[in-house]
């Protein structure tokens, strides 16, 4: 249980934001019209912001051309927009040469992923020309629709800063921790009603749970979710299949513990038939069904962006909500240790290791967005579109993922997602659980500590989301989740002078609401 522990720890605290610079080249003949992706470096060139506004050029296909010096054959391209194939030179000779010729705008056609064209600080000036990047496939697809007559057309639809998938987001998250955390403290209200108190034996033998106790345990956790992770960055194209095959196991376990602890709560009953002198329950072989199905769908068809991102949710709130029931911090002290040391860990992968590593790469972003992000640095402001629309890599299941509403290009680019790490729930979702428990030893009717430390997760996602939307940049969540819940647990310990209960836990003799103790007679471990 140990190992699976923190194999799972180490690659669920990964997340981040991108935006895109993607537009459209809108082409067209006398009887049809059709949409493409382009890139382009907004800084470098303008487009209009609708159709309706921007210019028409006939097209001029050059494709077999790198347009790198004066001596290429090149044809009337006057106030046309001249199409060329990227490599051999910069794209600064490429739109100064296009320039000498007269053409008014270049299309740079790729055959591997494209990302802003750039140059360096001195060549800006010198190209006066639109300049954008398109995919070879879509040229081809060009061609053959429409033939040599063909104009183009090119505009760049402002994509809203804040996005309802924000929204969606927010949800998702602060009703998955509140859910983890409410279950958790019903079923350790459960476990007294049997008769097994906090930290006793019994209560661990009856439940199967793990409790962290000790923070040498914690210290070495974290220190293994580090090595994983850089194992992973530097071995991803064979660690990923690793992950995506313990994501299916445990989150098909976890959808399973969901769907039953939810029949078991409305009242379905159950039905079962012998075999073998062994009594089987109908309603468990068809939620084992229903379970296995769903991880299996997912795991066919995960790299399919347009529908399987609810499924992967899906999947992702079921491992959440267990993970948070069953992995339980024993006190206050044990939480203060382990999230501390995660929020170190989450800032260091983000924001030192581009210090460290050759390319100026975050480990964190690099691993939880795959191999081929390579235009994800830390401005935020660059995005890769793939040559092929089909994910060429794999990409590890540790995120929750919402698509951009208002993100005009998916259909075209590819589609956009706002993304959230398991990480950002899990981690201080065990600390939302413990406060619901302690809720529970100390006899509060009114749930004081889960619902304050609840509320906290929810000002400090907010507080994330704000961030990220005036920097623009993705954010290591924890920076904002870890101080808000941790310090609101703590005041509101404080203020009920109950902090040395508090920060004991299962260890200390905790009090009911009629202040006497739970178990005099119990050992705590």
């Amino acid at each position: 249980m140990s190992t699976k522990l923190w194999i799972i720890l180490s690659v669920i605290f990964l997340s981040t934001q991108t935006y895109s610079q993607e537009a459209i080249l809108h082409i067209s003949n006398e009887s049809t019209d059709k949409e493409y992706c382009i890139v382009y470096n907004a800084s470098w060139t303008n487009l209009s912001n609708s159709l309706r506004d921007s210019e028409k050029y006939q097209v001029v296909n050059l494709v077999s051309s790198f347009l790198c010096d004066d001596s290429a054959i090149v044809p009337d391209v006057t106030g046309k927009a001249l199409v060329v194939m990227r490599g051999q030179c910069d794209f600064s000779q490429k739109a100064q040469v296009a320039q000498k010729h007269g053409a008014a705008v270049l299309l740079v056609v790729s055959n591997r992923t494209m990302s802003p064209p750039s140059a360096n600080d001195s060549e800006y000036a010198k190209v006066t020309i639109p300049l954008a990047l398109m995919r070879y496939r879509d040229i081809v697809d060009a061609q053959q629709v429409f033939g040599k007559d063909m104009s183009a057309r090119l505009y760049a639809p402002p994509v809203p800063v804040f996005d309802v998938s924000i929204v969606v987001m927010l949800i998702i998250a602060v009703s998955t921790v509140a859910l983890g955390g409410y279950w958790s403290g019903s079923a350790e209200k459960d476990k007294q009603s049997e008769g097994a108190f906090p930290g006793s034996a019994e209560e661990a033998s009856s439940s199967g749970d793990l409790a962290l106790y000790s923070p040498l345990k914690v210290v070495i956790y974290v220190a293994l979710m580090c090595v994983m992770l850089v194992l992973m960055y530097f071995f991803y194209k064979w660690l990923v299949y690793v992950i995506i095959v313990i994501f299916c196991l445990a989150s098909a376990t976890a959808l399973y513990s969901c769907l039953d602890a939810l029949l078991n709560k409305i009242g379905c009953g159950t039905c079962s038939f012998s075999c073998r002198s062994k009594d089987v329950s109908v309603r468990s072989l068809l939620l084992f069904a229903i379970c296995v199905s769903v991880s299996v769908v997912w795991g066919v068809y995960r790299n399919e962006d347009r529908w399987i991102w609810i499924l992967q949710d899906l999947l992702g709130i079921a491992f959440c909500l267990n993970f948070m029931k069953t992995i339980s911090l024993s006190n206050f002290k044990i939480c203060v240790i382990l999230l501390s040391l995660l929020l170190l860990y989450d800032v260091f992968f983000v924001f030192i290791t581009p210090f460290l590593t050759p390319n100026g790469e975050s480990i964190m972003v690099q691993v939880a967005l795959g191999p081929e992000s390579s235009g994800e640095k830390s401005d935020g402001n660059i995005v890769e579109v793939p040559a092929d629309p089909t994910p060429t890599y794999e990409k590890l299941p540790v995120v929750m993922r919402v698509p951009r509403f208002s993100a005009w290009a998916q259909n075209l680019c590819g589609m956009q997602f706002s993304i959230l790490g398991y990480g950002d729930i899990i981690v201080p979702g065990l600390l939302i659980a413990y406060c619901h428990r302690f809720d529970v030893w100390t006899g509060s009717s009114k749930r004081i500590y889960f619902i304050s430390s609840t509320i906290a997760y929810f000002l400090g996602m907010i507080v994330t989301f704000a961030v990220m939307l005036i920097s623009k940049m993705g954010q290591p969540a924890l920076l904002y989740l870890v101080p808000f819940t941790l310090l609101t647990s703590a005041v509101v310990a404080w203020s009920r002078k109950e902090m040395q209960q508090f920060w004991a836990g299962t260890t200390y003799q905790v009090l009911d609401s009629s202040r006497e103790p739970l178990s005099p007679g119990v050992n705590y471990l």
